[in-house]
């Protein structure tokens, strides 16, 4: 019997679907509650973000600046609580060290480079103790075709009539003055030719052509059988000292800077200041008067070019652009890029190009020169027949000469005389003129084209300080 009281309640099928719609109902409902809230934690997040974003970024930059201030305190004592009583030659090295940020000064690791495989030094100079004892080898001249190099002078019967001791541009297309002496196209056609004795012009054509050095200077300047050179015309770089020299060096080679008042003047503001001995560290110091062209560039060339006119009895030279710190003994890299390489003169090859043509296209480009000025060299130089070779005799045919190592033969002394009126003739971009040079004076053919990495090897670059002032007429 059933209980009067009970209710039955039916369930039909339809109802428990509708029931458990709902349940998916209330769940979907909660879901989109909860990425509703999401949202509005981003949104929060952003709006606070972008009301404070200046906050942020400036807490942490004063956080860094407190350290470098704390840092640069802290090292400041211990610097200077180092020796106070550097050597002369370091002395100038710790000066200009302060004004260099970049940290080539004083640099002697070695520059490497691959090699099938192997990695090795680009200038494979010869250990310290080998150095002490190398010997400097006499060699003879006797197989070059020129057996006499004569310098024309004034005093030949070749006057100029009245021109004046400066630069003045005397014809349309050259630079030739007191200094230089004329020259026209046909006498320097025949100055190419080789023959047993050799007529040139050769700069310091009259005594009244300026790049006047004193008495006392050119007697120091006779006594260098090696010399190692730079100049720095108008105040354009500091001197940076030599290192890396081995005893026999310090001993038997000569350091020479050649400097203009406007240099000695810049360089005393910076407490750089010549000694009663005429020396600034290993530097002697050689200040030229009345410098010929108004163009620093071409008053440059003439110490860079002419050092076996500036030292008559040096056998061997070194030049290195005032840009640059040289860094490696001389004696070790004469043998290493001459009397190793049986080589007369040694200079690097251009890191960029191969072509002369291709070279003056990047000189204008780079507003190095005149397009007018490039285009008259290179016309003359199509005219002549020069080539658009990138190698001569199985060598690169364009240089980067920053660095110039040379043994001062008759051949090369002609080479240099020949470089440098092309310079004087046409623009003062001496990479224009070298290949050119070298193809006419075809009797000159043992020069060692090193790599860039070995000139790297050589010196460390520091690149021109300040514009160097014009000369004033």
């Amino acid at each position: 019997m059933f209980n009067s009281n009970s209710v039955s309640i039916s369930v039909s099928d339809d109802e428990s679907d509708e029931l458990g719609r709902m349940r998916v109902r209330v769940r979907r409902k909660r879901k989109k509650l909860g990425h509703r809230f999401k949202n509005e934690f981003v949104r929060r997040v952003v709006r606070n973000l972008v009301r404070y974003w200046a906050l942020l970024i400036l807490l942490p930059a004063i956080g860094l600046l407190l350290y470098e201030a704390w840092s640069i305190g802290w090292k400041s004592p211990q610097l200077n609580s180092k020796s106070e009583k550097p050597s002369l030659v370091h002395s100038e090295l710790n000066a200009s060290s302060e004004k260099k940020s970049e940290g080539n000064l004083n640099r002697l690791d070695p520059i490497t480079r691959v090699i099938h495989g192997v990695r090795e030094r680009c200038l494979q100079i010869l250990p310290p103790e080998e150095l002490e004892h190398l010997e400097i080898p006499v060699r003879e001249d006797a197989t070059s075709p020129v057996k006499k190099l004569l310098y024309r002078a004034q005093n030949d019967g070749l006057l100029l009539g009245g021109y004046n001791t400066r630069s003045e541009e005397h014809t349309e297309a050259t630079r030739f003055n007191l200094f230089t002496g004329n020259q026209t196209l046909d006498q320097r056609g025949e100055m190419f030719k080789v023959n047993e004795t050799v007529t040139i012009n050769c700069g310091f054509y009259s005594e009244n052509g300026g790049f006047k050095i004193s008495n006392e200077d050119k007697n120091y300047m006779q006594s260098c059988d090696i010399v190692v050179s730079t100049c720095a015309f108008g105040g354009g770089d500091d001197l940076y000292q030599p290192i890396g020299m081995s005893e026999a060096s310090l001993q038997k080679v000569c350091y020479v800077a050649f400097w203009d008042e406007v240099t000695v003047s810049t360089q005393e503001s910076a407490e750089h200041r010549i000694g009663e001995d005429g020396f600034i560290g290993r530097w002697r110091i050689v200040v030229v008067s009345d410098l010929p062209f108004a163009d620093q560039r071409l008053n440059g060339k003439i110490p860079k070019m002419l050092a076996h006119r500036l030292f008559p009895h040096s056998k061997y030279s070194i030049w290195v652009d005032s840009k640059s710190q040289f860094r490696r003994d001389p004696l070790g890299v004469l043998e290493a890029l001459l009397w190793r390489t049986n080589s007369v003169l040694a200079i690097s090859e251009h890191g960029a190009r191969s072509s002369v043509y291709d070279e003056a296209k990047a000189v204008v480009k780079k507003n190095k020169a005149k397009p007018e000025e490039v285009e008259v060299q290179l016309a003359q130089y199509r005219h002549d027949g020069l080539p658009e070779d990138k190698r001569f005799h199985g060598k690169k045919a364009l240089a980067e000469a920053s660095v110039i190592v040379r043994e001062h033969t008759l051949l090369t002394n002609m080479f240099m005389c020949l470089w440098f009126n092309e310079v004087v003739r046409f623009t003062s971009r001496d990479q224009l003129s070298f290949p050119y040079v070298l193809w006419r004076l075809k009797v000159l053919k043992n020069i060692n084209m090193f790599p860039v990495c070995t000139r790297k090897d050589l010196v460390n670059s520091m690149g021109h300080i300040r514009k160097a002032k014009p000369l004033k007429i």
